[in-house]
Parts: structure tokens; C-alpha cells; sequence
């Protein structure tokens, strides 16, 4: 059989590097659509998440905008608020998430993902398109597909709009709608 590839994609192998382990991605805030789908359940609704340094705040809303979930990680670990105000604690948010939700978060890969970034701290193959930009990233069992970017302006950075990700029978899409770098959204 061959493989071909599209014209103009490159594809690139990254090494781990050993210092990035307890690193974090740049700061940044998101507001955006997730729809999640696997062999028991599907869901649908709003995202807000918010990141600096170590610590992650991510709430998922109902289509009609009211928080499911609350999701927290800082230094004291993970924990997650239901909109039953139940509270459950655990190390990190994909342990929690997969426990609680029944489908997980990859927080420590999907911060950088969102950006079209890898992960450093793990070996990555990027399929970048002729401008750079990621076209797709496997990572960690994850396979992260760009369907859609935001218009660049100037030389400014172009930031992901569209990501689908895929991880043995589950599914992620996450449309950003409002995408502000550097600083988390209000």
C-alpha cells in the first residue's frame, strides 16, 4: 500500500524534553462548544476554561448555559464541583474526569493542543501545513485534527478554531469561539 500526504504538509518528529515535564503552556482563556462522544454516552454543551501557569479552571455548561460541572487543578490537586454541588478530589484532572464524567480531559497534552502546539514532555509526530500551522498531532495514544483556524491578522499567531480528538473509542470536538492569549477571558 501507499501512503500519500497532502501536498505542502510536512510532518515533523518531536524528542521529549526533560525539562518540560512541570512545565505549563502559555497562559491563556477560552470559551467554546465541546461535543464528546464515545461507545456509552454523548455530550454537548458550553466550555470556559482558564489557564496560568500550573493551575486550570474549566467549567462545562449545558447547552441553555448553566455550569454542569466545575472543574479545578491547582498545587493541592484536582477537584470537581457537579452542578449538585457534590465535590470530588483526586490527583489530576484526566484521573478525575474519567472517574466523575466517564470520558477524560487531557489536561497536561490538551493545553498545548488547543494552542497547535505538542505536548514537550512526550515524543509527537506534527503534520504542519505550508504556513506552519498544525494540521494534525498524535501524542500520548491522542490523535488532534485542526479543521479550522481563526483568520490571522498581520503577523500575529494564528490560533486553533476547530480541534477534533480522538483517543481509542472517544471523541473530542472543541470549537473556540472567543480565544484571548496571554490572558485568561472574562
Amino acid at each position: 500500500m501507499i501512503e500519500t500526504k497532502p501536498v505542502g504538509v510536512s510532518i515533523i518528529i518531536t524528542e521529549p524534553v526533560a525539562i518540560a515535564e512541570n512545565t505549563s503552556s502559555a497562559d491563556f482563556g477560552l470559551i467554546g462548544r465541546i461535543s464528546v462522544r464515545d461507545e456509552k454516552q454523548r455530550f454537548s454543551g458550553g466550555v470556559r476554561w482558564q489557564h496560568a501557569g500550573l493551575d486550570d479552571e474549566i467549567s462545562l455548561l449545558s447547552p441553555l448555559g448553566q455550569v454542569m460541572a466545575q472543574i479545578v487543578q491547582d498545587n493541592e490537586g484536582a477537584r470537581l464541583t457537579t452542578s449538585e454541588q457534590k465535590v470530588y478530589f483526586a490527583s489530576d484532572i484526566e484521573i478525575l474526569t474519567e472517574g466523575v464524567l466517564g470520558w477524560r480531559i487531557p489536561v497536561a497534552g490538551l493545553q498545548y493542543w488547543v494552542q497547535g502546539e505538542h505536548f514537550p514532555a512526550t515524543v509527537a509526530i506534527k503534520h504542519l501545513d505550508s504556513e506552519g500551522r498544525a494540521v494534525a498531532i498524535n501524542q500520548d495514544g491522542w490523535e488532534i485534527n485542526y479543521t479550522s483556524y481563526f483568520p490571522t491578522q498581520s503577523a500575529q499567531l494564528t490560533r486553533p478554531r476547530v480541534l477534533v480528538l480522538n483517543y481509542e473509542a472517544l471523541r473530542i470536538k472543541l470549537v473556540v469561539d472567543n480565544w484571548e492569549a496571554g490572558q485568561p477571558v472574562n
